[in-house]
């Protein structure tokens, strides 16, 4: 009796080690998870991200990016609150997200800013383009509104509010080649470009599709908007007790390495720094 109860005994004792190590291993993995900064971003933007990430590493920030194909899920996963930050998008289509939605969301810091451009892999110039020429533009308010004023700078259209950037296909006062629009997402304008005639595109999607030299557009635009530029957002409760994201958003902005990233994503003379 005496030798069954110290087995007994012996036994409570492991399982109790056991639970006690499986109680440990699951806090340092619990600990671990919370103290990973995840971000959101889009492919385009991945790589100079990920060297700011790699960079983080050796400062003890573990940082994981998670990649979205589309500009619509990193803004309601991030409202969720499965991710920290998203990283794929300027002022003007952040304020028109949440005048559309109940997204809780706020700018955090600001990254790089790029120029955009109108691109065509059959004309050599706006004057030898067809009437009826088919034109790809962004199907979202604000960046439809960019390509417009960017079509209107090379004097293939007018706008009723030439100056509005939020300017809709409904805004064209004057359209002389008579124009036939195609609306997609702004990720599949760079692939779109093969299907039309000329199409309105950021270089960095080109350089990631490979459909075209992103440096040879007919046209860029001619400003260095900074209200253009892409944002860290996060949500409006968000709190950086420990300064994880500050410190991956400084990085990314002085960090040499980065922008030897940038110059080889963007093409050196297509971006700028937005925080500057």
């Amino acid at each position: 009796m005496a030798q069954f109860s110290k087995s007994k005994i012996t036994l409570i004792g492991v399982a109790l080690v056991i639970l006690v190590v499986g109680l440990v291993i699951w806090n340092k993995q619990k600990n671990s998870s919370s103290n990973e900064l995840v971000i959101g971003v889009s492919p385009s933007f991945a790589k100079p991200l990920q060297v700011a990430a790699d960079e983080a590493k050796q400062q003890g920030i573990n940082v994981r990016l998670v990649e979205f194909s589309d500009w619509n899920t990193p803004n309601i996963t991030l409202n969720h609150g499965d991710i920290d930050a998203n990283f794929f998008q300027h002022q003007p289509f952040l304020d028109n997200a949440k005048k559309e939605t109940d997204f809780k969301i706020k700018a955090f810091a600001v990254g790089a800013a790029t120029h955009v451009g109108l691109y065509s892999k059959k004309y050599q110039s706006f004057e030898a383009l067809p009437s009826h020429a088919k034109v790809v533009v962004p199907n979202d308010p604000v960046n439809q509104g960019r390509a417009l004023q960017l079509l209107q700078q090379a004097k293939l259209i007018t706008l009723k509010q030439p100056d509005n950037y939020l300017s809709t296909l409904n805004d064209i006062s004057a359209n002389p080649k008579q124009l036939q629009f195609i609306e997609v997402e702004g990720p599949q304008t760079a692939r779109a470009i093969d299907d039309a005639d000329l199409a309105f595109g950021y270089p960095h999607y080109l350089r990631l599709a490979k459909t075209a030299d992103p440096e040879k557009a007919l046209l860029f635009d001619s400003n260095t908007d900074k209200r253009f530029a892409i944002l860290f957002a996060v949500r409006e409760d968000y709190q950086d007790k420990d300064e994880k994201l500050k410190k991956f958003v400084e990085i990314y902005q002085n960090s040499p390495r980065v922008k030897q990233a940038l110059d080889a994503d963007f093409g050196s003379t297509l971006w700028f720094p937005g925080w500057k």
